[in-house]
């Protein structure tokens, strides 16, 4: 797939203006970092997963925090207020066989962590990420490369 933003050059503003509206300090950047990576996990993407990952380490992130996004039900590691944020990524992108994937208690736990923009922040993140996921699973980037060497 040849560069998506040398074909549409739009994308780099756009992926500018959404890194600063996540960017707005309302959530902690580790938070929308963990919630992003959890998202490559779900949706399979070796690329945001490892975006995601490196991103976390250059910001000071642990290893052992990074390594348990995957299993964060059952890791110590996490805050209440980045539990909530990762169950709020996991129901937005898995479905749910037995009713709303976004259930209002889900909704109500994460509102007692997050207020409104913060809340607003922490979606629009979650939609940031699910809007490069067509292009990572597509053009299948490789992490680790630059753009210029990796786009046919």
């Amino acid at each position: 797939m040849p560069d998506p933003a040398e074909l549409v050059p739009e994308l780099k503003e756009l992926s500018g203006w959404l890194y600063r509206a996540t960017g707005n300090r309302s959530v902690p950047r580790t938070t929308i970092g963990l919630v992003q990576l959890r998202a490559g996990q779900i949706v399979g993407s070796t690329y945001l997963t490892a975006l995601q990952s490196g991103l976390l380490r250059k910001a000071g992130e642990s290893d052992r925090r990074i390594d348990a996004v995957a299993t964060w039900h059952s890791a110590p590691y996490f805050t209440d207020a980045e539990r909530a944020a990762l169950a709020l990524v996991e129901a937005v992108l898995t479905p749910n066989p037995h009713g709303e994937r976004v259930p209002d208690a889900l909704y109500a736990e994460a509102a007692r962590h997050y207020d409104p923009k913060a809340l607003a922040t922490l979606t629009i993140a979650i939609g940031q990420v699910n809007f490069f996921v067509p292009l990572a699973l597509i053009g299948k980037p490789v992490p680790g490369v630059a753009p210029a060497d990796q786009w046919t």
